[in-house]
This record gives C-alpha cells, structure tokens and sequence, in this order.
C-alpha cells in the first residue's frame, strides 16, 4: 500500500467559485432593489391622491416661499446664537476655574434636558413670569425697562427657544473637537510666545475644525427641520404656511408634499456646502 501525500485544494478555484458567489450576489440585491425602486415610482406616479398638479401649483406659491424664507432665517439665526453661545460655554467647560465649569455644565444638563417644544412655548410666555425686563444695577436703580410682551414676539421666541437649545449641543460638539487637539499643538504655539488667544485662533480652533463641522452640519440640518416647531406659537414658517393653505382647500397631502420638496431642496444645498468645507479644512490630514 502507498501513502501519498495530502495534496492542498486549488486555493485559485475557491477564489474563483468565491467571487461568482459574490457577484451573483450583487446582482441578486441589484434586481431587488430596481424592483423596489420600480414599485416606488409606479406608487408615486400613479396614485391620483397625491395630485401632483396641486403640487405644482403651489409650489411657488408666494405664501409658501414666503414661509420657506421664515425657515431659513430662523435656522441660520438660531445657529448663529447657538454656535456664539455653545463655544463660549464650551470654554467654560474646558475652563480651569471650577465656578465656570460648573456653570457650562449645569447650561449643557438643562437645556438638553428640556424638549425644544417646551422650550418655545416657554419663551413665548415669559411674560406671565417677567412681565417687565429691565436693564440696571442688580439690586438697585433701573436704567431702561421694556414690556415683556413687546419684546418677546414670535420670531424673539422661536430664535431664543433654538438658538439656546442648539447652543447645549453645539457646545459639547466644540468641546469634543478641541480636546481632540493633540496638547503638544498648543504647548509648541506658547513656546512661540503665542498668548492663550493667538493660540486659540490660529492653533487649537483650526485644527478642531475639522471635526467639528461634520456635527455641526447635523445640527444645522436638525435646527432647519426644528424650525417647523414654530408653527405653534403661530409663526408664519414653512409648514405654517401649508398648513395654512390646506386648511383652506383641504389638500392636505400635497401641500404637505409641497413642504417636503422644498426641505429636501435646502438640505441637500447646505450638505453640497458642507462638503466643501469638509474638504477645506481636511486637506492636510487627507494629504
């Protein structure tokens, strides 16, 4: 009897037998995917209840671009509030004095805590708590006062509402990113007679950057579709404006429709913007 010895399996007909499975299964998913894909068009384009022609008919409705200008301007006000604030905040959590920490954190533990809805119906009535807000010396003689109700209005509410909300997550976004900041950056900025603010700008921020706007584009596009919010302290936004319109020619569907294209318009622009800010401020680590 002879023993011969085990021989090894063709290992180039198992990749072989490996990749027709692979590619067998990308076709499998492909064809799955165009007949979902097909019985979505076939949903959409044929089914009269969404009544595409009311679609079109108010898409450009000045009533509604309108709204969609309130929802821009608030998004980009309440982020501009949110990002000023939430950086100072994010300084105060980084800060080394403990009564400053402190303070950003219990900021960051409440406004996070609160729903946003909450928070505007809150400001819209803050004049039932603070019927008068005053400008003077804590204690002692007021220099100006105003009417609560005069200066808290709808756009004043839903902008403080927002802006403050955002600037609880924004904060902890721009914390993240600057202690993702490698500490010899800002040690070899001081050994270059850099002061804590030089260093700050020109050193530590630049280079957070690029990890803080990937999430702060997410809370833009989370701030612009929270703008819809609004509608309940009867601001005149997007989906007020529809709402507005429907409740007059009960077409709900399409007008909310109407909504829905506009806010895929917009988010899709601002994430072309933010990816090219992305590939700004990533170049040297992508290179």
């Amino acid at each position: 009897m002879t023993l011969t010895a085990h021989q090894p399996p063709d290992t180039a007909d198992y990749a072989g037998r490996a990749t027709g499975h692979v590619r067998w299964g990308h076709w499998a998913v492909g064809v799955v995917l165009l007949v979902l894909a097909a019985q979505l068009v076939r949903f959409l384009v044929f089914n009269p209840a969404f009544e595409w022609n009311v679609v079109g008919r108010y898409l450009f409705d000045p009533a509604v671009l309108r709204g969609l200008g309130t929802t821009i301007l608030l998004a980009v006000a309440a982020m501009l509030v949110g990002l000023l604030l939430g950086t100072t905040i994010a300084a105060c959590r980084l800060s080394a004095f403990a009564p400053l920490r402190w303070a950003g954190t219990a900021y960051v533990t409440v406004f996070r805590s609160i729903p946003p809805l909450v928070q505007l119906i809150f400001w819209f009535n803050l004049g039932y708590l603070l019927p008068r807000i005053s400008v003077g010396v804590p204690f002692g003689p007021e220099f100006a006062g105003w009417s609560s109700n005069d200066l808290i209005t709808p756009v004043t509410a839903a902008v403080l509402g927002l802006g403050l909300n955002e600037a609880a997550y924004l904060a902890e976004i721009v914390r993240g990113g600057l202690l993702g900041v490698d500490g010899g950056q800002r040690e070899a900025a001081k050994s270059l007679g850099y002061s804590g603010w030089q260093t700050f700008a020109r050193v530590t921020m630049p280079q957070a950057m690029r990890t803080i706007i990937p999430p702060t584009g997410s809370q833009f596009i989370t701030v612009l579709k929270g703008t819809s919010l609004v509608s309940v302290i009867a601001m005149a936004d997007l989906l007020y404006s529809v709402q507005t319109i429907y409740g007059r020619t009960y077409q709900v569907v399409p007008l909310l429709i109407v909504a829905v294209l506009w806010y895929l318009v917009v988010v899709s622009l601002f994430s072309l913007g933010q990816q090219r800010l992305e590939r700004y401020f990533g170049r040297g680590a992508h290179r």
